[in-house]
């Protein structure tokens, strides 16, 4: 008899893939980008509906409905999928991908019996020439990947339990310990370095993927906005932003950089910020969570690599 699958999907496009490999199961597509903003454990309580909604209102002008409609219903599907003998979670390397994925095991096993949980994530099969996203694998490579998936032991499932709580607290110092766990998870420490890398480095008062973006526009010949776009998106590492997502990066990062003679070019701010002359950690100082933090109370020390609270 086949057994009866759960698939959980992150995002549309990799859900279109899945679907044509015509895998026996039900499909639950789940659409949210946790990495970013801020977030409680209980996924699904009306304290993480009210929380995200808000702030993809204001970082995105995603309405409540939209985000009901595409994200809540799919919550309230995976909820009431009861009959299934295994999880199957499709999700990638990076850390847009990991920290949905982290939510989406919480939410499952709370709400439903403890099953098998196995994980199709991307890594380099033999016979496959470059490291690509499971989403631009061709079938058969994509299959490929399916039938070599990994099942995860009960101490995996609650490594992730842990990981998410920590990333939903505000202390970012207990999530930094975690980098030294093994687990099935390949990328789950690459993905918490990239994590805590996001806070305001001490000396400059950017984070490391901001000073990645002013390191593209002081090596490269970039001749427009949208072109460094296109780099920070592609030389992002471990991040997985969204071309929107690294709008706002962009966005937040304009006094660093200017378009002259059709050249961007780092502006004497960028430059002091590029070479540790002046921190800038006041003038860039919001509000923004990352989870359960606060991104400015803290600082990343990347000497040590320890996060300092302030």
């Amino acid at each position: 008899m086949e057994k009866k699958a759960l698939h959980i999907v992150n995002g549309d496009s990799l859900t279109e893939q899945v679907e044509e490999l015509d895998l026996p199961g039900q499909i639950i597509v789940w659409r949210e980008l946790l990495c970013e903003g801020p977030c409680v454990k209980e996924v699904g309580s009306l304290k993480f509906i009210r929380k995200r909604e808000k702030f993809l209102k204001e970082a995105y002008n995603i309405s409540s409905e939209e985000y009901k409609e595409r994200f809540v219903s799919q919550l309230k599907k995976l909820k009431k999928a009861k009959d299934y003998d295994h999880v199957v979670l499709w999700f990638e390397f990076d850390l847009f991908c990991h920290i949905n994925m982290l939510a989406a095991i919480s939410f499952y096993r709370e709400h439903q019996p403890k099953v098998p949980f196995y994980l199709v994530c991307s890594k380099r099969q033999k016979g496959e020439d470059e490291f690509l996203p499971l989403s631009r694998l061709p079938q058969k490579h994509l299959l490929n990947h399916f039938n070599k998936k990994i099942q995860l032991e009960e101490e995996d499932l609650e490594i992730a339990n842990l990981v998410w709580e920590l990333y939903c607290s505000n202390d970012p110092m207990k999530l930094k310990k975690q980098i030294k766990k093994t687990s099935n998870f390949e990328y789950l420490s690459s993905c918490i370095r990239a994590h805590i890398e996001r806070f305001p480095n001490s000396k400059t008062g950017i984070n490391s993927l901001e000073r990645n973006v002013l390191k593209l526009v002081e090596n490269q010949q970039i001749t427009s906005f949208n072109q460094l776009l296109g780099y920070a998106l592609q030389y992002q590492g471990y991040y997985g932003y969204s071309d929107s997502q690294m709008e706002r990066v962009l966005s937040k990062l304009s006094i660093f950089y200017t378009l002259e003679d059709n050249r961007v070019v780092l502006t004497s701010k960028g430059e002091d910020a590029l070479n540790q002359k002046k921190n800038f950690y006041q003038e860039l100082k919001n509000e923004e969570c990352l989870g359960g933090a606060r991104v400015f109370d803290f600082l990343y020390d990347a000497d040590s690599h320890k996060v300092l609270k302030l």
